[in-house]
């Protein structure tokens, strides 16, 4: 079969490439010439022969019917072959379109392909953008939550803010209020909204926003936080302390934005401050009374001891004698202490040296040291080890009073056997190195209250004899202070049961023997002296030693007798007690000076411990002495005092007049009542009175706020407005302590404001009271 068909295209072929007609008249040719050959060789086989008209008749038969199918031939094969050619062409293009089909497959495949995994990310994208929306439902559910949450957070904090008591404010950074809590709002007397957009100047005093604007610029420029304390006042007029604290405050950028305050008030705190700053003068003022009082009586004992002890007496006599002033001595050391513990507490503890003997000194303390182991059967000896200085710059009042506190404990601890204080010095240029040990054969000190028994009021625990239970527990404490600011120490060794030492050592600069004070001669002038002393121990005492210098000496016992009895014209000095029982000797003197154009010198006597003058010069002394009085002591300030004063011409001015005694007279103003009573009658005067009780609650919670604050202006306020009301429904008494208090210029007025206004306290209801049962009365 593989050859014909190669053999038909071959045929065909060669149609295609002769053409029809060339083609047909090849194979007419072609025909004709097998026709002959098949006619001659069919004739030859049949006839044995070939006759000229069979080739011929082949011939013509041939050409006859060989073109029309040879041409019908060749039509249907140019027909085939074109269809042929159409059909290979068509499968050419089949085969193209099947190409494109496979592609197209192959495309549409992987489109289908990219299709499912499109649809695949959709769905996925799909759900994931479903998780995205329940996600975000669920955000916005949170943040709705949050916000609600937050809402009310801070709908609970603002709350919280507005119910604090404390000021809660906000400024921005050019100073103006942003918002505030409602304690704020009472403050300033504005509400939030009003008060935003406003600054300090327009909502503070003057001298208030000064303080208040400073300290906003202070916290700006140092970018810290600030704690100050500062008085506000509400708009009622009562201040309130405050501890106010001021932070800065700044965006997420770090953008200043200005500043958060928080205010808190510490009014009470302050109040009790003050009432502890009270109570400690309180207690100094009791101490110093009780300390003169007690001394009082004592100064006379000494004083009247050493006279008798200068006059003749017997040997017994002399020996009680020299009891009596060495105990009045030893209980005016204890006196010392209790004063010392007070300056101890407040840190007033002071030194004042001068030029001291100091071989003097020890021999002081040996002779009194020795007359009080001989009443206790004991002995004392003093060893000096080596050579003293002469003279030494120290405070010899407090030396000596650490001395004999030490020797006073070293003999009241000692059962037998004795004391001995040994006392060496190293010189050393323009110093000198002292050290004084007092030792004892007392019962001794356990090693396990060694280093406590300096400590304020501490007494060793002992239970042999419990002989330390005896005293205070003060003087060890004041004695080491005193030391310690000699630049010195106190030591001390003991061993239970075998006795005490303590060392003493100061670091003190020496002293020239011309420098110390040397005893005057005394002046041969008698002098006509007017005193003021209440005791009369006292007067005893220093009437007797003036007189023994040949002075002659009038007295008078009370601040009104001394202003009565007084001429300056009479007298050459006048000696002034401080402490009278109706009033001061500074009292007396202010009188004095008011009265008399020219005066005799004025000496203040004064029971305590002399160190500073300066005020007993300040209120019209001339000069001031210690009781009680000694020969040196008076001779000196008479010889200071009398030099420069000449006698001359005085002028007495009119003596005011008294006051009466009557209850309602002295605490009504009855002239007043009496008229006003007479035109309204009782009911209107009882009307104001209601209303004067109502008034004085805020008066006086306003006063006090102002009082704590020490305001001038707010006090003298408050007390203008009391004053008026009081005078108004007649309480002579209120009316006159209120103009007392708004009148600052009076003398001590800071002193004086707080016991006054305590006493307006204390009885407006009283007098209100008093003022109802006269009128009750009428």
């Amino acid at each position: 079969m593989k050859p014909i068909k190669n053999l038909a295209q071959y045929y065909v072929d060669l149609l295609v490439r002769l053409g029809i007609l060339r083609f047909s008249i090849l194979l007419a040719l072609a025909l004709v010439a097998l026709a002959v050959i098949v006619q001659v060789g069919i004739t030859l086989v049949l006839n044995g022969h070939v006759d000229d008209i069979d080739i011929v008749r082949s011939v013509f038969f041939g050409l006859l019917i060989t073109p029309w199918a040879v041409y019908f031939l060749s039509v249907v094969v140019d027909q085939l072959e074109e269809s042929r050619q159409r059909l290979s062409k068509l499968v050419s293009k089949l085969k193209d379109m099947r190409s494109r089909d496979q592609d197209l497959n192959a495309k549409l495949q992987s489109n289908i392909e990219k299709l499912n995994k499109e649809i695949e990310d959709r769905i996925k994208a799909e759900e994931a953008r479903e998780e995205a929306m329940r996600d975000l439902e669920n955000e916005v559910y949170q943040r709705e939550k949050t916000q609600v949450e937050l809402a009310e957070r801070t709908a609970l904090l603002r709350s919280f803010i507005d119910a604090s008591p404390d000021l809660i404010y906000y400024r921005n950074a050019e100073g103006v209020f942003s918002g505030c809590n409602r304690a704020m709002e009472e403050l300033t007397g504005k509400r939030e909204a009003d008060l935003v957009g406003l600054t300090p100047w327009d909502v503070y005093s003057k001298e208030v926003a000064t303080q208040v604007v400073d300290t906003d610029q202070q916290v700006f420029n140092d970018n810290q936080a600030l704690t100050y304390e500062q008085w506000l006042e509400y708009p009622d007029g009562r201040k309130s302390y405050f501890e106010l604290r001021k932070v800065p405050f700044y965006s997420k950028e770090g953008r200043h934005l200005g500043l958060v305050g928080f205010g808190r008030d510490i009014t009470e705190r302050k109040r009790h401050e003050e009432s502890l700053e009270k109570a400690s003068r309180d207690k100094t003022t009791f101490i110093s009374t009780i300390s003169h009082e007690l001394r009082t009586p004592l100064n006379g004992i000494v004083g009247l001891s050493r006279m008798l002890l200068d006059s003749q007496l017997s040997d017994e006599q002399r020996k009680h004698m020299q009891t009596i002033n060495v105990s009045a001595i030893t209980l005016g050391n204890i006196f010392n202490d209790i004063i010392d513990m007070d300056k101890f507490d407040r840190r007033k503890l002071e030194l004042l040296p001068t030029p001291l003997d100091f071989d003097a000194f020890i021999s002081e303390i040996e002779s009194i040291s020795a007359l009080m182991a001989e009443q206790k059967g004991l002995r004392f000896d003093l060893e000096r080890l080596t050579d003293l200085p002469e003279a030494i710059q120290v405070d010899a009042t407090r030396l000596r009073q650490v001395l004999w506190n030490l020797i006073s404990n070293a003999m009241k601890f000692t059962k037998e056997g004795g004391v001995v204080m040994n006392v060496s010095a190293d010189v050393e240029d323009d110093y000198a190195s002292i050290v004084m040990e007092v030792e004892d054969t007392g019962i001794g000190i356990p090693e396990s209250e060694l280093n406590k028994i300096f400590a304020m009021y501490y007494q060793v625990k002992s239970g042999k004899d419990n002989l330390h239970a005896v005293g205070t527990g003060i003087g060890l404490a004041v004695s080491k202070q005193l030391i310690n600011m000699m630049d010195g120490d106190i030591t001390v060794s003991s061993e239970e049961g075998f006795g005490s030492t303590f060392t003493v050592s100061i670091y003190v600069p020496l002293a020239a023997m011309d420098s110390l004070d040397k005893p005057k001669p005394q002046s041969d002038r008698r002098l006509n002296i007017f005193m003021v002393e209440d005791i009369e121990l006292n007067i005893t005492v220093a009437k007797s030693l003036l007189e023994s210098l040949g002075h002659q000496v009038s007295v008078a016992m009370t601040g009104e007798q001394a202003i009565v009895n007084f001429d300056p014209k009479l007298y050459d000095l006048v000696l002034l007690d401080i402490q009278l029982p109706d009033m001061t000797g500074f009292d007396v003197a202010q009188s004095y000076r008011e009265n008399y154009d020219d005066l005799p010198p004025l000496v203040a006597l004064t029971a305590n411990v002399l160190k500073d003058k300066s005020e007993y010069f300040e209120k019209g002394m001339d000069e001031a002495i210690s009781k009680p009085l000694s020969v040196e002591a008076i001779a000196k300030v008479i010889d200071q005092v009398t030099d420069h004063h000449v006698p001359s011409v005085s002028v007495v001015k009119e003596a005011p007049s008294k006051v009466h005694n009557e209850m309602f007279d002295q605490l009504l103003d009855l002239d007043m009542l009496e008229s006003y009573v007479d035109i309204v009658g009782t009911q209107p005067v009882l009307d104001s009175i209601e209303m004067f009780e109502q008034m004085m609650p805020d008066y006086i919670e306003v006063l006090d706020s102002n009082m704590t604050a020490k305001d001038q202006a707010g006090i003298v306020s408050e007390a203008h407005k009391m004053k008026g009301a009081a005078g108004s429904i007649g309480l002579k008494h209120i009316q006159g302590l209120a103009q007392k208090s708004q009148s600052p210029d009076l003398p001590a007025w800071w002193e004086n404001i707080g016991d006054w206004v305590e006493e307006i306290k204390n009885s407006y209801q009283n007098d209100i009271q008093l003022l109802k049962q006269w009128l009750a009365q009428r």
